[in-house]
């Protein structure tokens, strides 16, 4: 969708922008972050034109933006920055619907349009369309920059700080709002922040820079979980993990190749196993992992050592995903009232258990971590 190939800029002697390489996909929102005078806004402004390259080339759909009339490209491109840029003497719908109008774009289809999208922010369409920019809070003005971002009906939209005015509940709000619009309406967002929480709870990929350099192009999770080094871990900051249990999945804090034995085996096994691994459980898989069951200590010491697990092993287990979040395992915990659970793939595989003890180790090394750093 868009492409930067080997951009440079530079003002007089002094290199704002690196050789720059990167491509956006369709449909995908991402966060260009970093430092004061790290390129950010520079490079967003360089997909409408605003600013042009020293060198290298910009792309949009395969074509070289260069080429194009500027004035068509940013009619194709919604734009939105920190203080709207909103016509003051225009009513909130005549601001909506101007480029749309400019476009020569069906009036009804415009309307209908208008509406849907000031629903959308949050703002009812009936209460605030004919009033005026004035007439309206901070946080209601930067509802309706987004609704006329998106109005333009492009693929799509620049988003500069938008929202580094606000108040942090209205903030919040907008960024939720923001995240249904893009999933709902499928555009490519560029949103410029230098707030890192901001763009964890937004971004599908995340591009850290300074002094014009890419440090690391990667998803929310990743970053987290492995920064590139350690001016991206000191950016983005050592406890901000913590901070976000939504990003911690099963794989991060599982015990993995948990003890495990054959439906085929006999209780005298199984107890043996137990006493050589000191547990007192045991997960049963066939012979492709896939798990079938589960034995306890508590469920087979008593019982004729030549039993087959397979005749005493509890059916129907239950697990979670290799991908779940710390909240949705620690809330399957809760619920049915178990102190651990089995962590399986998508074919259904043992590769893995969850224990309360596992996660507080996690947690724990964490911690340690964090005063070795201190």
């Amino acid at each position: 969708m868009i492409e930067f190939k080997n951009i440079v800029k530079r003002y007089r002697t002094k290199t704002i922008i690196n050789p720059f390489s990167l491509k956006v996909n369709a449909g995908e929102l991402v966060v260009f972050i970093g430092p004061s005078g790290c390129g950010k806004t520079t490079l967003l402004k360089m997909i409408n034109k605003l600013i042009q390259p020293t060198s290298g080339q910009i792309f949009v759909n395969g074509t070289d933006i260069a080429s194009m009339n500027p004035i068509e490209l940013r009619r194709n491109i919604g734009y939105v920055i920190q203080n709207t840029g909103l016509f003051p003497h225009m009513t909130i719908k005549d601001n909506v619907e101007l480029i749309p109008k400019l476009k020569g774009e069906n009036p009804k289809a415009i309307e209908k349009k208008t509406d849907e999208l000031l629903q959308m922010v949050g703002l009812d369409p009936k209460e605030y369309k004919n009033r005026y920019p004035k007439e309206l809070s901070g946080g209601q003005q930067q509802r309706v920059g987004v609704a006329r971002a998106f109005s333009t009906d492009s693929d799509i939209i620049l988003m500069d700080e938008p929202f580094s005015a606000l108040d942090p509940v209205t903030r919040q709000s907008l960024q939720d709002e923001l995240f249904q619009m893009q999933k709902e309406l499928n555009k490519t967002i560029i949103f410029v922040t230098h707030d890192m929480d901001e763009a964890i709870k937004i971004a599908d990929r995340i591009c850290l820079l300074k002094d014009g350099d890419i440090l690391q192009f990667d998803t929310p999770e990743n970053i987290l979980k492995n920064p590139a080094n350690e001016f991206v871990a000191d950016f983005i900051g050592k406890r901000r993990i913590w901070n976000n249990p939504e990003l911690l999945i099963a794989e991060d804090f599982m015990i993995p190749n948990p003890v495990k034995i054959t439906a085929k085996r006999n209780i005298l096994q199984a107890l043996e196993i137990m006493k050589e691994n000191k547990v007192d459980s045991l997960m049963v898989t066939d012979k492709n992992n896939l798990l079938i069951g589960l034995v306890t200590l508590k469920g087979i010491k008593l019982l004729n050592r030549n039993t087959t697990v397979e005749d005493v092993m509890e059916k129907n287990v239950l697990s979670v995903s290799h991908d779940a979040n710390l909240i949705s395992v620690l809330a399957t915990m809760n619920e049915h009232r178990i102190g651990y659970v089995p962590v399986v793939n998508d074919r259904d595989q043992l590769i893995g258990l969850i224990t309360r003890s596992s996660i507080l180790s996690a947690l724990s090394s964490q911690l340690i971590d964090m005063e070795v750093a201190f």
